[in-house]
């Protein structure tokens, strides 16, 4: 039988995730798999987190909070803002689709890096819309570069700050004069899955452009620093004008009873999410040490990863890697992105990328 699927669907390339471990235990025989590809935080979640999973198996049977009252109350006073401002989404994943579907109609734009996190593409692909992409400069958002790319068709503009896959960052300056020259018509979505691992202090405050009323979205998950990933759950931020149109096309129970739990934990852990940071911070310097030993520069990061040129195909080594039981993420030609895991899991790495680099 023929199936009938539009072009823009037909054009997409499936999202490809990371290999599961037991995937690679099963497939090769491993007693042990590192895995260092998808970014997770190498210790998991709260201990507040895991402490109120088990409270949810007495209300399975019924439908969760479909508004989500509690954590979007506690979130709204994190960030100052009222409850209204606040959409949660099966990840931060499902509220890029529902920007797509709900402000782009077939033939309008979005602009966008190349490379950035594939899912805005994907996204706006699967929406009838059209990706607008504009190259890197070294590694980098080219913010005066994306303000050209606008045109009267453009509704949105994804803004993965830091940056996926490169985790580079774009400062508060930049951010200011690419915001005025962009016309009231394109909502900016600032995706900042990475934003509680930053360090430097001139990273932009996009919470006060929503706050200001600007067509703006600031996007946040729970995936990252707190280690509730397997849960997927993430919100974003913005006016309630567009929090209302969302809600339109949103499904109803979208955040499970279970993962709304888990996140108002961990949203009061605060020393967990410091323990977090100083252990990406002192398996970064690790990971830098031991590559550089080997003539590698990776691009200056202020995430919870590290994007390099590897000198050879890089699925040639992510493969080799695989052997010795260790995932890491192949980009693109010679690009890897290796993410940042405790101690003895990045010193794991570094002798099997030792391995295979003597190998050939």
């Amino acid at each position: 039988m023929t199936l009938h699927v539009h072009s823009d669907i037909a054009s997409l390339t499936p999202y490809v995730p990371g290999k599961p471990i037991e995937e690679l235990q099963r497939e090769l025989g491993l007693s042990r798999v590192i895995k260092l590809a998808s970014n997770e935080n190498p210790i998991g979640p709260s201990p507040k987190a895991l402490a109120v999973l088990s409270e949810g198996a007495a209300t399975l049977h019924r439908y969760p909070d479909g508004g989500a009252f509690r954590l979007r109350e506690a979130m709204a006073d994190r960030w100052k803002v009222t409850p209204d401002h606040i959409i949660l989404g099966n990840g931060s994943d499902e509220i890029l689709g529902l920007l797509a579907r709900t402000f782009l109609a077939p033939g309008d734009e979005a602009v966008m890096a190349d490379q950035t996190f594939v899912i805005y593409k994907m996204e706006v692909t699967a929406a009838h819309g059209k990706a607008v992409t504009v190259p890197l400069r070294q590694w980098r958002h080219d913010l005066p570069a994306m303000a050209e790319a606008i045109t009267p068709r453009t509704r949105l503009l994804f803004l993965c700050n830091p940056n996926n896959p490169t985790g580079s960052m774009v400062s508060s300056g930049e951010v200011a004069q690419l915001l005025s020259r962009i016309p009231e018509q394109v909502i900016v979505v600032f995706d900042e899955a990475y934003f509680e691992y930053v360090r430097r202090s001139d990273f932009p405050e996009a919470m006060a452009y929503v706050k200001q009323g600007r067509n703006a979205i600031v996007l946040r998950t729970f995936s990252k620093i707190y280690g509730l990933a397997g849960l997927r759950i993430g919100y974003g931020v913005t006016t309630p004008e567009i929090t209302g149109l969302l809600n339109r096309v949103r499904p109803p129970f979208n955040a499970n009873s279970i993962a709304q739990r888990a996140a108002l934990a961990a949203l009061g852990d605060d020393e967990h999410v410091a323990k977090s940071r100083a252990v990406n911070q002192a398996g970064m310097e690790q990971l830098i040490k031991g590559l550089s030993a080997f003539g590698f520069t990776p691009i200056p990061s202020e995430a919870n990863f590290l994007y390099l040129d590897i000198g050879r195909d890089g699925r040639q080594v992510f493969e080799a890697l695989l052997r010795q039981g260790v995932i890491i993420r192949h980009i693109e030609g010679r690009m890897v992105r290796v993410t940042i895991g405790q101690a003895e899991e990045n010193e794991a790495f570094l002798i099997a990328l030792a391995r295979v680099m003597q190998a050939g």
